[in-house]
């Protein structure tokens, strides 16, 4: 009987609480690719271990058929690691952890991101396992150069020893010192840097779920701006050692 008296108000009490329950929020999925644009550049030859990353995302990221990552929202990162190219070899690398996310309105949510894609027209190579940015191999850069010098030196040899009745010998004289001195400008430089251009795109993937609530997703005047990334030029081309760019790469390839 005393049940049948309270039930109504059960039923009634519970309809109040499902009225001001909080509405689910919306979730963005750990894993979850998030495409961004450099705002500064990062390189081996200037970076030093906690320096700061700044990149914004160029592309929306929904959930529930609502924008949750406007573009134009910034992330931040940090350098944990950098190690510069070898002179005879050893390639460049970076290591860059990403730190937190902010929406066009302030609202920040703290993560562990890492580098998960390179721009596709960028020469460094990725090692996701690691978060490892590599700066390319100079084999080739090396190759010429010494082949270049010895070139020279035939040139220098076969005169000298034309003038001097003995043109084989001075070919194969200069040809020696010519190789030897190219040999010794590799030695001397280091090869290209690992670089992380500004206004190049890359891929950050989540560690983590993010959660945000409705009142997180209203922005009001706070409009997404206009995409930085769109001004962006992309990667610098890659460079040799004599600080010459590398063919079919960046802004200087035909494609």
């Amino acid at each position: 009987m005393r049940l049948a008296v309270f039930a109504p108000f059960v039923l009634i009490a519970g309809a109040v609480l499902a009225q001001n329950a909080p509405e689910s929020p919306f979730k963005i999925e750990q894993g979850t690719k998030i495409p961004l644009a450099l705002i500064n550049s990062v390189s081996t030859k200037q970076a030093v271990e906690g320096d700061r990353v700044y990149l914004e995302t160029v592309f929306p990221i929904l959930n529930g058929g609502r924008i949750v990552i406007p573009p134009g929202s910034y992330v931040a990162g940090t350098v944990t690691q950098v190690k510069r190219p070898g002179r005879v070899k050893g390639r460049g690398e970076l290591y860059v952890r990403f730190d937190s996310l902010t929406l066009p309105n302030g609202v920040t949510r703290d993560f562990r991101g890492r580098i998960d894609t390179l721009d596709g027209r960028a020469s460094e190579k990725l090692d996701k396992a690691e978060g490892k940015v590599s700066s390319d191999s100079n084999k080739g850069g090396d190759a010429r150069t010494v082949g270049e010098a010895t070139a020279a030196g035939t040139s220098i040899g076969a005169i000298a020893g034309a003038a001097a009745g003995r043109t084989g010998m001075g070919v194969g004289i200069g040809a020696a010192a010519g190789a030897t001195a190219g040999l010794i400008g590799v030695l001397l430089t280091r090869g290209p840097d690992a670089v992380l251009a500004k206004g190049s795109t890359l891929e950050m993937v989540l560690d983590r779920e993010l959660l945000f609530a409705v009142e997180d997703l209203e922005f009001g005047g706070a409009q997404p701006r206009k995409s930085f990334s769109g001004s962006g030029e992309g990667p610098a081309p890659a460079k040799d050692r004599q600080g010459l760019p590398l063919p079919g790469y960046g802004r200087n390839s035909p494609f």
